[in-house]
């Protein structure tokens, strides 16, 4: 008797259990279907199969940066990118996918690609011609997004030299919570995503 993936005994007609065993095991002819060899068999393969399309899988995922884990470093390498696995990987991801989108010739898109790449929600760009600069506002992000100074990083290096930046927050006015929410909801809220002007 095997066991069923750690949940007890499993009897030899309830093989296979694996999904590839399975399948494996409904490609042979009909004959073999009361055959505890041939169950235990298709199993055994099934299994095998079942951690090779899982490698097969994760390692197909590091191809894209979405949803790279363990290959982040080479991404990271490959683009010039300072490698910190201290960092959450979604800051790592952001890095990389912004440094992927910084190419080509500075505009407002440009810029709003990067940002955007960075926060996952929108950014609006404008530029003030006469000041030589322009302004990165969050629209959907409240306080501090995490990893402010990688975006800072990345908008430095597609910037050109000439232009300044300047990044405005989106904070809560107590005119948006008060009377708005109870007060358990506001507890919940940090004091760093509340603007007291």
């Amino acid at each position: 008797m095997n066991e069923k993936l750690g949940q007890g005994p499993v009897e030899a007609q309830d093989l296979p259990v694996s999904p590839k065993g399975n399948e494996l095991f409904s490609y042979l002819p009909g004959y073999y279907e009361n055959s505890r060899i041939m169950r235990s068999d298709a199993e055994t393969k099934g299994r095998e199969m079942d951690l090779l399309y899982a490698a097969l899988n994760e390692t197909l995922g590091q191809f894209f940066v979405r949803t790279a884990t363990w290959g982040l470093e080479v991404w990271e390498r490959e683009l010039g990118i300072t490698v910190d696995p201290a960092k959450p990987v979604e800051q790592r991801r952001s890095v990389v996918e912004s440094k992927l989108r910084g190419g080509g010739k500075f505009s407002g898109s440009l810029v709003r690609n990067v940002a955007v790449a960075y926060e996952r929600g929108a950014v609006e760009v404008t530029f003030q011609p006469e000041e030589y600069g322009f302004t990165i506002t969050f629209i959907d992000t409240i306080g501090l997004p995490p990893n402010l100074d990688d975006l800072k990083a990345a908008i430095e290096a597609v910037k050109p030299a000439h232009l300044d930046v300047h990044y405005q927050l989106r904070y809560l006015r107590i005119s948006e919570i008060h009377n708005v929410l109870t007060i358990t909801q506001m507890n919940q809220i940090p004091l760093t995503k509340i603007s007291f002007n």
